[in-house]
């Protein structure tokens, strides 16, 4: 349990911390992507909690209950006392899913339970562009990282919304989110066939970063019409 890291996920959220340590927290996060992860996820718990327990004889209940689930999992031969503002609870309550209690019924989707990339079929028939052929055949072989730089080569001579998109699952496979999202709301935002496609791309971006809430927003903006729509309601459901 990295109790310092909830430590410090706290003070950032409470604003505990100086100018100097918050830009450096927000550096970390921006630069790694697991510690950006974990963070959502406390942040998350965080928000179900303090909506599931909106009473304070709730919260005492839950906090007892929280303390012998702990002393039973997790004591050791000489206690430590942490003294934790009541919402700092949550922080336990995240390991304790993990270690799989699960005595909160939190069974989030994942983004590998939507995760199937459609087969790119951009090149044609006596095409003889090697960096289009080779972007298509790395795309379709699950070698994301080497399809990325060929995307790019390819966009600086034919910006289409079809090798866009393609570029935009790629690195989002790769888990380049800024850059990803960067190009999904450009196609969100536009009006070709592949609007609704970035959209639901874009909805699953923020389910691999745990973003449950920015998750369900964005796939309310999706169109009925949508070809997956079943996709998009059946998370939606889960979410909920």
């Amino acid at each position: 349990m990295n109790e310092e890291r909830y430590i410090l996920f706290d003070q950032y959220l409470q604003g505990e911390m100086t100018v100097e340590e918050k830009d450096n927290f927000e550096k970390q996060l921006s630069e790694d992507h697991e510690l950006s992860s974990e963070f959502e996820t406390f942040k998350e718990v965080q928000l179900r909690l303090k909506t599931k327990f909106e009473f304070e004889d709730e919260r005492e209940a839950f906090k007892a209950n929280l303390t012998e689930i702990s002393d039973k999992h997790f004591n050791t031969s000489k206690p430590k006392v942490v003294l934790m503002r009541p919402w700092y609870y949550a922080a336990a309550a995240s390991v304790i899913i993990l270690f799989g209690l699960f005595f909160f019924d939190y069974n989030n989707p994942s983004f590998a339970d939507y995760d199937n990339p459609e087969t790119a079929s951009f090149v044609e028939r006596g095409d003889t562009n090697q960096a289009l052929i080779g972007a298509q055949t790395a795309f379709n072989d699950g070698k994301y990282a080497a399809a990325i730089p060929l995307f790019e080569e390819i966009l600086k001579q034919n910006k289409t919304p079809e090798i866009q998109y393609f570029y935009g699952v790629a690195l989002l496979e790769e888990s380049k989110y800024p850059k990803a999202e960067s190009v999904f709301n450009e196609l969100k935002s536009g009006t070709s066939a592949y609007k609704d496609k970035a959209t639901w791309s874009l909805a699953l971006s923020k389910l691999k970063q745990k973003k449950y809430t920015e998750c369900k927003e964005i796939l309310e903006t999706i169109s009925q019409d949508y070809e997956n729509y079943d996709d998009v309601e059946k998370l939606l459901d889960e979410l909920n």
